[in-house]
This record gives structure tokens, C-alpha cells and sequence, in this order.
């Protein structure tokens, strides 16, 4: 995997981590300095376990499967970033209801790291199948999940709710685009 697809992929794992950010910003009174830091360390941590986690997973069958790889990363890629998009352009029409006096806990920080994690996971094990460098791989989306995480929190304070659905619908389609280069590469 070429650096330029990485930092692509990362980018859109870190998408879900952003919009929930900029959601943050807008909605908790705490959602800044330390809390910030503290929260978008949690998402770039979580980003970076899911998908080593996924890649000793598949690492356990990737031989057995090594012929259908671009098939995996198309399916698996595809039906995340297609999730996404399609999530984001349902919940666009419904309003943002928050109450900006309300205090982020970190039940709630660590409740967010996963649920926006979930989705490395599955690109850990395309990563098993394709024999990608998974430190590499893991630092780089949790470095960037990370940095996205501590700007969509200052976007959300300041712009509002505008950016966090765009950030998603854009995050799914990088992650499809990827899904599509990596099975046409392998195909003609």
C-alpha cells in the first residue's frame, strides 16, 4: 500500500472521529483544551488498536484467502464507507438537538472511541490479507485520527453543526474510492 493511499485511508477511518468531534464542539461546554486533547488522544488511540486488532484476526486466514483479497478490501471498504454516506445523508435533514451545558464525561468519550472504531477493525483484517505494514499503518491513522479529532472540536465551536455530516459523507467516500482502486489494481 502506497503512502498516499494510507494517509487516504486514514483520513477516512478518521472521518467518523471528526464529525462526532465537530458534534463535541458544538454540544459540550468542556469539549475544549484539555478535554479535547484528551477525547481526540482516545479516538487516535482507539483508530490505531482496532485495526491491529483485525490484522492478528486475519493474519490467523489470510493465507487461506490470499487469492480473493481485492474481492475483501472492495466488500469490506465499499460497505463502510457506503455505511457512512448513507448514515450521513439520512441524519442530515434531522436537527442537531444538544445541550450546550451538559459536561463531557469519559464514559461517554470512551463509548464515542469505539463506536467510531468499529470500522478499522474490519480494515485491519483487509490489511492481514493485502500484507501491509501494520505499525505503520496503525500510527499513521491514529496520528491522523488524532489531529482531525482536535480540529473538527475548534470547527465545531466555531462553525457549528454545518461541517460534521460533510465530513462523514466525504470520509465514506474516500474509503469506497480506496475500495474500488485496490480491486481494479489487482484486476486488470
Amino acid at each position: 500500500m502506497g503512502t498516499l493511499t494510507l494517509v487516504l485511508l486514514a483520513l477516512g477511518l478518521a472521518m467518523d472521529a471528526t464529525a462526532v468531534s465537530v458534534s463535541n464542539g458544538i454540544c459540550y461546554k468542556n469539549a475544549k483544551g484539555k478535554a479535547a486533547a484528551a477525547y481526540a488522544g482516545l479516538f487516535g488511540l482507539f483508530q490505531a488498536g482496532m485495526p491491529v486488532i483485525g490484522f492478528v484476526a486475519g493474519r490467523s486466514f489470510s493465507d487461506f484467502i490470499s487469492s480473493l483479497d481485492h474481492w475483501i478490501a472492495l466488500i469490506l471498504l465499499g460497505f463502510i464507507g457506503g455505511k457512512m454516506v448513507i448514515e450521513s445523508i439520512r441524519e442530515m435533514g434531522e436537527k442537531e438537538q444538544c445541550d450546550v451545558h451538559r459536561t463531557l464525561d469519559r464514559r461517554t468519550m470512551v463509548m464515542q472511541a469505539v463506536a467510531t472504531s468499529i470500522d478499522a477493525l474490519a480494515v485491519g483484517i483487509s490489511f492481514a490479507v493485502m500484507k501491509v505494514d501494520i505499525a505503520i499503518a496503525a500510527l499513521s491513522i491514529g496520528f491522523i485520527t488524532f489531529f482531525c479529532s482536535l480540529a473538527g472540536t475548534w470547527l465545531g465551536k466555531k462553525f457549528g453543526s454545518l461541517l460534521g455530516r460533510f465530513a462523514e459523507i466525504f470520509g465514506g467516500c474516500i474509503l469506497v474510492g480506496i475500495g474500488l482502486k485496490i480491486f481494479i489494481e489487482h484486476m486488470f
